[in-house]
């Protein structure tokens, strides 16, 4: 048997392509930044054609310094962020225009006739999603109305809707030379376009927002064969998993079962929980998502709360205000302080996410005083992804009737210490951090190799999840409370501040 397994990383800021051995141990790594795009304010775009790009050519790179051909990989799964959507043409397979990614909110006027004409949970029974520039339905529908004759090309199958795993199979698998058009039931359920109890397209939906099912792909488990690679570095490999990147990340945290959550912080925080075979409705502003499917088995389901701004912060403050020079220098600056000065930061930027869902919010930093230093400002950057977080935690355990017994940490941000404690303090609940950081790469990786038979099953890939540290709560209960009550009073400042969005 093969004994390597491929995994294509494709986030919000970066692309990766990493390999692992059956001992989930990382052999090959390779990763590549690109560009953001943002023509006007809250306006954020990717170019798709310089995705693919480095795709092939990170590929090609990994293995090269691995010493590995593709002949070596037993298969290989793509992960990729999530409702980022395009348009191709079928036959050149050009890009019609950048691809809108999440975090674009363009189609504030979209979702807000929805809104008006059916409520913001129009659509939410079936879909498990509330109307919200988010997801894909109304990027597409922008798209639609923005290109000369998409609607009429789109019905007539001309035009190919993605989501960038859809892009990057398609492509991988042939392109224009007969590429397959698929998405999995995770992406596929990110787009408010899918009733993820049938697990198919909802076609009332689709007529009720002018899109045509012909520009569909169709959709397909997590983890099972779906083709073979045609030319490139990767060229025969079976390509046998997609996956949401942060549905990958559950998998690569080995959380198989009801009850079980990690929460992922990268360019923003996401934060699922394992629900079972059912979706759970939330009452608590949180989502219904698809959390994985093997095969021919049921699908199973997850909780989802997302942080829309949280590594992206961190950033920001490098590379608007100059505060850091790098990403890594946030920690040391925030340490210069004992706490956070009673200073808060809401990094709405695009507005506020779950629980919340709130377009017309915009970011505030409130508490400034003459005793307030550099020092201040970065630690409540810090603690801004902590509040949020814990104000989903506790949506989800009040949704769920559970309450977490841990809470299990990757991503980028997971590295830094202070804020890792400081998550701990906040949900009163022990943090865990795996050994492997790469749980998005490694669980597409899982997800692939079981469609290979490379791993048995889930409960071997549970026996691979080892803690590389952990967390213990040691904030007193007062000083916690009075912290979320500061950070509540910040929040309220921030909303209804675009004029432009109804609240």
């Amino acid at each position: 048997m093969k004994l390597y397994v491929g995994a294509i990383d494709q986030g919000t800021t970066s692309s990766r392509f990493m390999v692992f051995d059956r001992e989930a141990r990382v052999v090959a790594m390779a990763q590549r930044e690109h560009r953001q795009i943002c023509p006007q304010s809250g306006w954020v775009e990717h170019d798709a054609e310089e995705i693919l790009r480095n795709v092939h050519e990170l590929c090609g790179q990994a293995l090269r310094e691995a010493g590995l051909r593709a002949g070596d990989l037993a298969a290989v799964g793509i992960a990729n962020q999530r409702e980022t959507t395009l348009l191709w043409e079928r036959a050149s397979g050009r890009a019609l225009g950048h691809a809108l990614v999440w975090q674009d909110c363009r189609t504030d006027p979209l979702v807000q006739d929805i809104v008006r004409r059916r409520g913001a949970q129009a659509w939410s029974a079936r879909t498990g999603l509330p109307a919200a520039n988010y997801f894909s339905a109304c990027k597409l529908q922008w798209l639609l109305r923005h290109h000369a004759d998409a609607p009429a090309r789109a019905a007539r199958g001309e035009l190919l809707f993605g989501t960038i795993d859809s892009w990057l199979a398609w492509n991988l698998t042939g392109g224009a030379r007969g590429g397959l058009h698929v998405t999995d039931v995770t992406n596929a359920s990110r787009t408010n376009l899918f009733d993820i109890h049938r697990l198919a397209w909802d076609e009332e939906i689709l007529h009720e927002l002018g899109i045509p099912a012909a520009c569909l792909p169709r959709v397909v488990a997590s983890a099972q064969p779906i083709g073979r690679i045609a030319d490139g570095p990767l060229a025969g490999v079976a390509l046998c998993a997609l996956l949401g990147d942060q549905q990958a990340a559950l998998i690569g945290q080995a959380c198989f079962e009801p009850g079980q959550a990690k929460v992922t912080h990268g360019t923003g925080s996401f934060l699922l929980m394992h629900t079972g075979q059912s979706p759970v409705a939330s009452r608590c502003g949180l989502l219904s998502t698809v959390a994985y499917q093997f095969g021919d088995e049921p699908a199973c389901y997850a909780l989802e709360g997302s942080v829309a701004v949280s590594g992206a912060l961190v950033r920001w403050l490098r590379d608007n205000l100059g505060l850091i020079e790098q990403a890594s220098q946030i920690e040391a600056l925030a340490r210069d302080v004992p706490d956070n000065g009673d200073v808060y930061f809401v990094p709405a930027f695009s507005g506020l996410f779950a629980p919340y869902w709130r377009p017309d919010a915009r970011g505030v930093l409130v508490g400034l005083s003459h005793h307030s230093q550099r020092g201040h400002i970065a630690r409540a950057a810090l603690e801004a992804t902590g509040f949020q977080v814990q104000e989903i935690v506790d949506a989800m355990q009040r949704d769920s009737g559970v309450r977490l017994r841990d809470l299990k940490v990757d991503g980028g941000m997971s590295a830094n210490d202070l804020l890792m404690q400081f998550q701990a303090d906040m949900l009163d609940t022990e943090v865990l951090r795996p050994q492997c950081g790469e749980t998005t790469a490694l669980g597409a990786a899982y997800a692939a190799g079981l469609a290979a038979g490379v791993w048995s099953g889930t409960a071997e890939l549970r026996a691979h999840w080892r803690a590389q540290r952990s967390w213990q709560p040691r904030m007193p209960q007062a000083r916690r409370r009075r912290l979320q009550q500061r950070w509540q009073q910040a929040v309220q400042r921030s909303l209804g501040w675009a004029g432009d969005c109804e609240p």
